[in-house]
């Protein structure tokens, strides 16, 4: 199957074949038709199968196919389309990828969410746009303000609703539906199909298309996985023993808190490994300028806390480490998910220490099997040491209590578009994951979900 054969228009494959891009991943081989249909839509689909590009180039075609489309770039227009995502990150790669592939044609779209000013995101709506990507949060504030206007949207997506639920946006999200237009095409994108998202799912959706492309909670298969045991007190030794003896240039490091991360990368540039942390205390400029460093190979190790787990698109990332083990099982999904993407090969080593055993096992039981275990030389865990209680939630883990529903969507990440990820062997190219944004898209943006 190709991209021409989805019904899309000559210049979004045009655009797309600019990228070298010939073969739909098989989320996007079904939701683009489903899309195109002008149906609801539910999909399962984690990180890394190309999702994004699976309703952005639709939403592209209905957008600049439908009678009323602007007639040229300059004309001011109402927001037709309206995707809410619950990281500035996420934001940021969505909206590049609108831009990427909507460069043909004569739509508009924009960026806004929190940590930058209000101001210059004002002055862009008030132009109008057909595309709106936005967390939570910041659309509130500009609702409130009554800067925005959302009564001719058509098409709303939700991007990873799981992980906006787990931060608490449900308020927020059930006021901007408040306002919507009752008949619209509406688009939930979640990687897990939990009680919560089900109800979501009945409350938002009028008979959908239902799409799952991967296992729910599985592991990609393609993600070489491994346990090293070791004591706690012996984890940052042996990890630099790692990046040292085995020469790995290019490292996702997750830790359980935004000290540990801090300390961690203090630690390894005493042993002349170059890091940096990634985690809601950063500002918006030092993690894009992080993850641009990581991008380029300029950086070695970038150390990330679990907010910021779905929001790294690395191309051909080779290698993430579990330094701590993360509080939320399916946490470990979604880190490991960092690499491995749209048919490359990566490895996923784990610093398992005696706290944290009952972590694993709650792991492997949700991905339904046994990791394996290697000893490294000269780091054999103590076999006499005694659990010790682990912190459950640091600063960042505040965003994913639900009675705080304003306080998420606070990553270290910065991402790019979906669909520029690395590819399999032979002449035709698919797309999934991504890269790094472009700076100026974060320029544009920014912020804590609002």
């Amino acid at each position: 199957m190709s991209f021409t054969s989805l019904g899309l228009a000559d210049e979004i494959v045009r655009a797309i074949t600019d990228h070298g891009y010939t073969i739909p991943t098989p989320i996007q081989a079904q939701a683009i038709p489903a899309v195109l249909a002008g149906g609801d839509l539910l999909a399962g689909a984690q990180t890394g199968t190309g999702k994004t590009a699976g309703f952005t180039l639709p939403i592209l075609h209905r957008l600049s196919t439908a009678a009323g489309a602007p007639v040229n770039a300059a004309s001011q227009r109402p927001i037709r389309a309206l995707i809410l995502t619950p990281t500035r990150e996420l934001a940021a790669q969505v909206e590049e990828s609108v831009r990427t592939y909507g460069k043909y044609l004569k739509l508009t779209s924009t960026v806004i969410f929190g940590g930058v000013g209000i101001n210059p995101q004002i002055k862009l709506l008030k132009h109008g746009v057909d595309i709106l990507v936005a967390t939570p949060g910041r659309l509130l504030d500009h609702m409130q303000q009554g800067t925005v206007n959302l009564n001719q949207v058509e098409i709303l997506v939700l991007d990873e609703a799981d992980r906006m639920l787990d931060m608490g946006f449900i308020r927020d999200i059930k006021k901007v539906l408040a306002v919507l237009p009752k008949k619209r095409q509406n688009l939930l994108f979640s990687a897990t199909f939990s009680e919560e998202i089900k109800a979501l799912a009945d409350g938002l959706l009028n008979a959908p298309a239902m799409i799952e492309v991967a296992r729910r909670n599985s592991t990609v298969e393609m993600i070489a996985q491994k346990i090293h045991p070791v004591d706690r007190d012996r984890k940052h030794p042996m990890l630099t023993h790692l990046i040292k003896t085995k020469q790995w240039t290019q490292v996702l490091v997750f830790t359980r808190t935004k000290h540990g991360a801090n300390k961690l990368v203090e630690q390894l540039g005493k042993d002349g490994i170059t890091g940096l942390a990634i985690h809601g205390n950063k500002s918006q400029s030092a993690r894009t300028r992080a993850l641009a460093e990581f991008k380029e190979g300029s950086l070695q190790v970038l150390v990330a806390t679990d907010i910021a787990a779905r929001g790294i698109d690395i191309d051909q990332l080779p290698h993430v480490v579990n330094y701590d083990l993360p509080n939320i099982p399916e946490d470990y999904v979604h880190r490991i998910g960092r690499t491995g993407r749209a048919g490359a090969t990566g490895e996923a080593v784990s610093l398992v220490c005696v706290d944290e055993h009952e972590m694993l096992r709650d792991i492997e039981r949700l991905i339904k099997r046994e990791l394996p275990r290697e000893t490294i030389a000269g780091f054999e865990p103590d076999p006499l040491a005694r659990a010790q209680p682990i912190q459950k939630r640091s600063g960042d883990m505040q965003a994913r209590r639900p009675q705080q529903p304003r306080s998420g969507g606070n990553t270290g990440a910065r991402t790019a578009p979906a669909g520029r990820t690395g590819t399999g062997p032979g002449p035709a190219k698919s797309f999934g994951g991504g890269t790094a944004a472009r700076p100026a898209a974060a320029r544009r943006s920014g912020g804590r979900g609002r």
